[in-house]
């Protein structure tokens, strides 16, 4: 690392350094993590496992699935051994490995959310040619360029604070190892770090963020084109859970990253924002998913009473009927 001045590890400081309050941060934790992880991962094997929902709309939703599964793995479960060993500790190398793939997701994410705009404007503006343009190969090419545009922002965020000196403390105080914290204790000069976090942000998501806007713009102005009141409504209910989705992210997202070297009086609040977007979102984004829509709902439930049959079936072989003899 030659004359490159670095701690050995980082003192993630939570919410609370009071033991009933952690107790409580751990089990609250727990459970969203869970149910985020159940949800996503239920989601996603029912795409998988229903041909029914083999269409460009849900393959992004599987995506998503399998996006907010890792992206709350990538958080919590560091979160979790904080809260419950008082372990707060972590690496240099486990802060750099936490950072990439947090920024890996989320970018994936921003950029699975445009290509999910562009499959609603071309199912609701160019309905004639939705299956020829998004047939399987570009559904795939979406989906590749979004994970490659992933890698390419968390590797430069990634080397940027690699390149970082740390001199004036070594405690983080944020849950988990993000930008703003951390520029916030270098000691490096970090004006021209701030403007590269931003032009990195201009050149690969906020394309995302305008491409979603310009979709919406056309997708809203063929749907008031629409004459009748009740396919205006049936039509834009297609288009309300993305909607959701783009909005929880994007307005927690920019709180925080508008402002990349913050004072100590916004820290609080970036990690409130932080459990808005690392943990908030990947719990609810199923039930958006699954609450607005029949067809998943509907495949949900039936893949859910066939695992329960096939269970119970397994349950009442494993006794041993023959003991049970009514006698006469």
């Amino acid at each position: 690392m030659g004359n490159k001045t670095a701690p050995v590890e980082f003192i993630l400081k939570d919410f609370s350094d009071e033991p009933s309050y952690q107790t409580l941060t751990f089990t609250v934790f727990l459970v969203v993590f869970l149910t985020a992880l159940v949800n996503n991962v239920l989601i996603t094997v029912v795409i998988i496992q229903t041909p029914a929902l083999w269409t460009p709309m849900y393959f992004f939703i599987g995506n998503l699935g399998i996006l907010d599964t890792c992206y709350i793995s990538t958080i919590v479960p560091r979160l979790l051994v904080s809260s419950l060993a008082q372990n707060k500790k972590i690496t240099f190398g486990g802060c750099l490995v936490q950072l990439y793939f947090f920024f890996k997701l989320s970018v994936t994410e921003s950029t699975i959310l445009a290509a999910m705009s562009y499959d609603r404007y071309m199912a609701i503006c160019n309905p004639l040619h939705y299956m020829v343009v998004m047939n399987k190969k570009v559904c795939m090419q979406l989906a590749m360029i979004s994970w490659m545009n992933g890698i390419a922002y968390s590797t430069i965020q990634t080397a940027i604070v690699y390149s970082l000196d740390f001199c004036k403390s070594n405690i983080v105080d944020h849950f988990f190892c993000d930008i703003p914290p951390l520029l916030h204790i270098s000691c490096s000069g970090t004006k021209i770090v701030e403007i590269i976090v931003i032009l990195l942000g201009s050149v690969l998501v906020l394309p995302s963020f305008l491409f979603i806007v310009i979709s919406y713009f056309y997708i809203v102005r063929t749907i008031l084109r629409i004459p009748s009141a009740t396919g205006r409504r049936k039509t834009f209910s297609t288009c309300v859970s993305h909607l959701i989705n783009v909005s929880l992210f994007y307005l927690a997202g920019t709180s925080v990253y508008t402002r990349p070297a913050p004072r100590s009086s916004d820290l609080l609040q970036i990690k409130i924002s932080a459990v808005f977007y690392t943990v908030f979102v990947p719990l609810v984004n199923p039930a958006i998913y699954s609450l607005r829509n029949c067809e998943l709902k509907g495949s949900i439930r039936k893949n859910f009473n066939r695992i329960t049959g096939i269970f119970l079936l397994k349950v009442l072989h494993s006794f041993p009927l023959k003991g049970f003899a009514i006698k006469k």
